[in-house]
């Protein structure tokens, strides 16, 4: 065997790097927080056996709200090194980041600057803290959802601005969930991030065909941001957002981008969405929009369907941020799984779970060290087997992607899409002599999501081994509850 300083090998597994190609049995040998080897026969202090095992960069999940121990350990089980929050974003971003280096993370964390927390604070009085929970305990209120006066736009502008200098990874804007919103503000804002060379991450406003009266086609408005002002703009959850429209929606994705803009897309593999009940959207008086009832609504702190819109006003009034699940597209049915696929499938898609807060009792897990979780912990199963899911679907059931596929749209894809401006990003993502040893490895034969609408925070099963910045996080299946390796990263 040959000798490196190291301080583990993962041996024997068949070692995948969609990015330079490889894709052969070897050991990858880690020291000092990055890969320093990849060949057969290497030795290190610690041996993590691999055998039979896929060994693939550490997924990068793009679009995760959970902040927190207790979901980046959920994610971890699901082969995510890297949990960012790009959708929603957080601000002020030196609070979030102070928050999460404070409290240790098990995975890499970052965020975009959120449009959402400071257009609460500049037409609500919502004071921006650096937590998700308080944008989603006031996506109700109806002071933010209103149009902006020309100062207020030029005040909210100036603020992003200011995020971006301070490392913000992009802009994520939330227009879905503010409806007045004028359109120039939406350009208004891509122009920035276009200045900036920052991406605009996009919970698309909705669609024409839902809504004839809206101010702009929720895509047609990110397509037209990209064209006109060259900014780079990502669509977030393209599934759920274009429900049963996906594919009129993909077609003029794929128009823009042979037109020379950037658009990005991601998907996760679920028919159900979830998000705060205060939501713009979950207004029994525009349920019907997305082919709703108020009985389609799962209330997640105590399991009800709503009865009727009275009772659905009842739980906006009173818990405005409640997080609740509510079906889109039907899992059962076959045309539906097909349009989910072809979301999942779509040209260059990278795959981001949207994964939810772990919550019990209606609240945020307090008890961050608690390992495994409680019995009645809730959140979206989303957040604990987005990328489970992926491969024993597309991948393994279906054969509809191969497995380097499935790692290319998990790990590199998103990696090249932040690389340009994050340099972290340019060591993440491959696996490589001098990359950062974020790596995973997993049986391809039994991975598999386990976490279900009835119980949604069972961890997904297969991924023996998952290093974070070269500390095992989970090493023979089971989870380091001391193990704090994840690093803030940034622009």
């Amino acid at each position: 065997m040959e000798r490196v300083t190291a301080d583990h090998v993962l041996a024997g597994g068949r070692v995948i790097d969609p990015l330079s190609g490889l894709d052969e049995v070897a050991d990858v040998a880690i020291s000092s927080g990055r890969i320093v080897a990849i060949a057969p026969g290497l030795e290190a202090r610690r041996r993590l056996d691999a055998t039979g095992l896929v060994v693939a960069p550490g997924f990068i999940d793009l679009h995760s709200h959970v902040h927190s121990i207790a979901g980046q350990r959920l994610q971890a089980h699901d082969g995510v090194t890297t949990s960012l929050d790009l959708e929603a974003g957080n601000s002020p971003l030196s609070r979030a980041y102070e928050i999460a280096a404070r409290e240790g993370r098990p995975l890499n964390y970052g965020f975009s600057a959120s449009w959402a927390a400071l257009r609460l604070q500049m037409l609500a009085g919502v004071r921006a803290d650096g937590k998700v929970l308080t944008t989603l305990h006031n996506f109700g209120n109806p002071e933010w959802q209103r149009a902006a006066t020309a100062s207020e736009q030029r005040r909210l502008v100036a603020a992003l601005e200011t995020e971006l200098a301070d490392g913000a990874v992009g802009i994520g804007v939330l227009v879905g969930y503010a409806p007045e919103t004028d359109p120039d503000e939406y350009l208004a804002v891509a122009a920035a991030a276009a200045r900036a060379g920052r991406p605009v991450f996009t919970h698309a406003r909705e669609l024409v065909e839902a809504d004839p009266g809206v101010a702009i086609d929720g895509p047609t408005e990110i397509v037209r941001a990209a064209a006109e002002t060259g900014a780079h703009m990502h669509c977030c959850h393209i599934n759920s957002t274009s429900r049963r429209h996906v594919e009129r929606v993909l077609k003029l994705v794929e128009e823009c981008r042979r037109e020379g803009a950037r658009v990005t897309s991601e998907a996760y593999p679920y028919g159900s969405g979830a998000t705060a009940i205060g939501a713009a959207f979950l207004n029994p008086d525009v349920l019907s929009r997305w082919e709703l009832t108020p009985s389609s609504i799962v209330y997640l702190p105590t399991g009800e369907r709503p009865a009727d819109a009275t009772r659905l006003r009842e739980l906006r009034a009173q818990d405005p941020g409640g997080l609740a699940v509510f079906e889109l597209l039907s899992e059962r049915d076959p045309q539906d799984r097909a349009l989910m696929a072809a979301s999942m499938l779509f040209d260059d898609t990278i795959i981001a779970s949207d994964a939810m807060p772990v919550t019990v009792s209606g609240k945020v897990l307090s008890d961050e060290h608690v390992w495994p979780l409680p019995k009645d912990a809730l959140t979206h199963p989303r957040t604990a087997g987005t990328f489970a899911r992926t491969l024993r679907k597309y991948v393994r059931e279906s054969g509809d992607i191969d497995m380097v596929e499935a790692i290319r749209r998990a790990a590199t894809l998103p990696a090249l899409l932040l690389e340009p401006f994050v340099a972290a990003m340019g060591r993440k993502g491959r696996l490589q002599v001098g990359a950062d040893a974020d790596v995973v490895a997993f049986d391809p034969e039994r991975v598999s999501d386990q976490a279900t609408y009835r119980h949604p925070c069972r961890p997904s099963t297969g991924f023996e081994h998952v290093i974070v910045n070269g500390v095992p996080v989970i090493h023979d299946g089971l989870l380091d509850p001391t193990a704090m390796p994840g690093r803030p990263i940034r622009a």
